[in-house]
């Protein structure tokens, strides 16, 4: 490895100023400080924290937080592939079980591929532009975006939405740590509001021979999406999924939001590194479930999402997916400590009000996390102002 190191410096030094490709210099240094830990250190004096994680490294603890929801959504995508099918009839045997993991591989490895050739081509090309280094946000963005689209989305409209939402809900900005909301969301978005028929998820649209069209019974099932059960809430149905089924994940849906115990692996990772704030993720759930449980005792009896049991919630749709992974996102939530509990709760409680109030946009949870990243640093100006007018009253005492 060190011998490695020191071609790659030597290598490195043809991107220098004066070098040969110095024009090039910002993709040099995506890589090296990916590959590598950052040599350079505080030039001035005074204390300064020395620590090998910078946001690179940070970046990457979240891809790995994501990688049980990823990995579990690849089987699932198979699995709903083989129940469609009837190929589960007499159960999910061993031979079928890496059948499934197979064909869900197949079918998520080029939304990741999508997300990240387009998004990061971008990234590439506006630092180059700008002549700065290649930020390292899209690590996770380009992971998160391909987690949260129904599989029946079209590889061309994911490009799309990709490009979007890096140029206009970041770059516009200034980049990584200048973007108000978060640009996974975005995209999801971009994609409700200009292609709802794949996103709504309100019926079984299947791939036959290479193209997307609708099953009439005969046509070979290439892949699936069925209602979720929001929807089939929504639109008066019933919910015949027990709280454990949605927990477990074997349930129609976006790729990585519908295991809950994947998503909690993530969320324990993300907690010990101190990667995302707990704070934040608990007002969520606390949200939700306070608002679901007001519905329930005062909503309408002949709305079935306002009876839907609070715990229900919390595990249906993007809710947990949402509270651990784009709700805690650094950049686009509240930094102060009380404003993590406010900003996180009304997440949570707008998530819910959407899924009652509003039939026709069942899930609820990116409308609610937007929203709220709009209104993240008017929180935190709040909570800082009060705090200054509690000593300026102290002081004067």
């Amino acid at each position: 490895m060190e011998k490695f190191y020191q071609i790659w410096k030597k290598f490195g030094k043809n991107f220098e100023e004066g070098g040969k490709l110095a024009k090039f210099s910002s993709f040099y240094d995506a890589f090296d400080t990916f590959l590598f830990t950052p040599q350079t250190t505080a030039k001035r004096n005074g204390t300064h924290i020395h620590d090998g994680r910078d946001s690179k490294r940070t970046m990457i603890l979240v891809v790995l937080a994501l990688v049980p929801a990823m990995l579990f959504g690849m089987f699932n995508v198979g699995y709903q592939h083989l129940d469609a099918t009837g190929q589960l009839a007499e159960g999910l045997s061993c031979a079928l079980f890496w059948k499934a993991f197979g064909f869900g591989f197949l079918a998520v490895l080029p939304y990741i591929l999508v997300a990240y050739i387009v998004g990061l081509g971008i990234e590439f090309i506006v630092a180059q532009i700008k002549h700065e280094e290649v930020a390292e946000g899209f690590l996770v963005t380009g992971f998160i975006i391909p987690l949260i689209v129904p599989i029946n989305t079209p590889l061309w409209q994911v490009a799309i939405a990709v490009a979007f939402a890096v140029i206009f809900a970041k770059e516009v900005f200034g980049g990584t740590g200048y973007n108000i909301f978060n640009v996974a969301l975005i995209a999801r978005a971009f994609l409700f509001f200009a292609y709802p028929s794949h996103m709504t998820g309100d019926s079984a649209f299947i791939r036959t021979g290479g193209t997307w069209g609708w099953d009439g019974g005969q046509a070979l099932v290439d892949g699936f999406s069925g209602a979720t059960p929001l929807t089939q809430l929504s639109t008066g149905g019933e919910v015949h999924q027990s709280f454990m089924d949605m927990a477990n994940g074997l349930i129609p849906g976006s790729v990585g939001e519908t295991c809950l115990w994947a998503i909690l692996l993530g969320a324990a990772l993300l907690l010990m590194t101190g990667v995302a704030s707990w704070k934040t993720m608990l007002a969520v759930f606390a949200g939700g479930a306070v608002t679901a449980l007001l519905f329930n005792a005062f909503g309408s009896e002949s709305n079935p999402v306002a009876q839907y049991p609070w715990y229900m919630h919390l595990v249906s749709g993007g809710f947990a997916f949402g509270a651990v992974f784009m709700a805690t996102d650094p950049v686009t939530s509240a930094r102060t400590e009380c404003g993590k509990w406010i900003y996180g709760f009304l997440i949570g409680l707008v998530a819910v009000v959407v899924r009652v109030l509003n039939p026709g946009y069942p899930e609820g949870m990116m409308l609610a996390i937007l929203l709220m990243n709009a209104f993240a640093p008017l929180i935190d100006w709040c909570v800082v102002q009060a705090n200054i007018n509690r000593r300026a009253k102290r002081a004067k005492a």
